[in-house]
């Protein structure tokens, strides 16, 4: 009897502790349609991040760090506390995330702790604590204090838009490193012509491969800061050539992040519209049709007014094809004259 209740009480326990997790994993998660406590700590979150982010720029002003240092040292442990907090709590209910199945929960978990979101939430708070615990002089404080900034991109997390381009960047890697590799081939073979027409005109500039790589780097992207520039007749016409290449070097892989930002929202358009043609079968959309719709949306990142063009154009579609089915007999297909 004993036996039984201790069991029954373990049982009940491991429910329970079930049902919370289950719930912190909702709320942390971005909010669904009809979720206000959700809503209410993304709101929450992106508030802290936006203003820890604020904080960490004002702070290297000289005269704002001087009068108000120290309250923003105490925000900042505030927004670590915070953040830490966040950072357990998604690592313990990351179990329940559906999309993520397969594998016991240390594999899970683990995977979840190398997935992007959960390294930028880890790199988020590791300076803080970084610069808390580790001695002085075997870290820069204010690299440390600088690497803070990269909490902004805790907000990929609640826009789709944003992952959307970062998933743009993981599929077209090796097309990018590849532009990225010619750049810098290109830029060595810049810095090489340079040396060559002007090291005795400027051996201080250009005396060395090395040391033209600042004028390359600068013409072939485009930026042309104006410190370095070549006086021989030579040195001109080949900075003049190699000016005209970095416009397409510049170009190259902003045409590659572009062309794999539209295949995603071409992606999410075609998922959308999926979606919808399947609600339309029937051709009316009930509200649990309708928000599940309002919901792929908010996750996929469309605007509303696209999505209510896919919309109307698939209600215009589901129309012509019940005309289409009632002017044909149900037995052999045959068009009614």
């Amino acid at each position: 009897m004993l036996d039984d209740l201790s069991d029954h009480g373990v049982m009940s326990a491991r429910k329970r502790a079930t049902t919370t997790r289950a719930t912190v994993f909702r709320l942390l998660e971005t909010a669904q349609p009809d979720d206000t406590a959700s809503r209410v700590v993304d709101i929450v979150l992106i508030a802290l991040i936006i203003c820890s982010v604020a904080a960490v720029v004002l702070e290297s002003m000289p005269a704002v760090e001087e009068q108000y240092g120290n309250a923003i040292y105490w925000f900042d442990v505030f927004v670590i506390a915070v953040f830490s907090v966040e950072y357990l709590l998604r690592v313990w209910s990351c179990l329940e995330d559906r999309e993520a199945a397969g594998g016991n929960s240390f594999t899970r978990r683990l995977r979840f702790i190398f997935s992007f979101h959960a390294i930028v939430d880890l790199l988020a708070i590791l300076p803080f604590y970084l610069s808390a615990f580790v001695a002085p002089g075997v870290a820069d404080m204010r690299l440390l204090r600088a690497i803070r900034l990269i909490r902004v991109l805790k907000l990929t997390r609640y826009f789709a838009t944003l992952n959307m381009l970062i998933i743009a960047v993981k599929e077209n890697g090796r097309a990018l490193a590849a532009s990225f590799l010619i750049l810098v081939t290109i830029m060595l073979f810049a810095a090489a012509g340079m040396y060559h027409f002007e090291r005795i005109s400027q051996p201080e500039d250009f005396g060395s491969i090395p040391a033209a790589m600042w004028w390359a780097f600068a013409t072939l992207t485009t930026v042309g800061y104006g410190d370095v520039t070549p006086i021989t007749d030579g040195g001109k016409i080949f900075g003049a050539l190699i000016a005209v290449v970095g416009i397409g070097m510049v170009a190259l892989p902003t045409s590659i992040l572009a062309t794999g930002y539209a295949r995603q929202l071409k992606l999410s358009m075609d998922r959308y519209r999926d979606k919808a043609s399947e609600a339309l079968d029937d051709g009316i959309l009930s509200d649990d049709e309708l928000y599940d719709l309002e919901e792929l949306r908010q996750d996929l990142g469309l605007d509303r007014t696209t999505a209510s063009q896919i919309l109307d154009a698939g209600m215009v579609q589901a129309a012509l094809q019940q005309e289409e089915a009632a002017a044909r007999c149900p037995h052999c297909n045959r068009r009614y004259d």
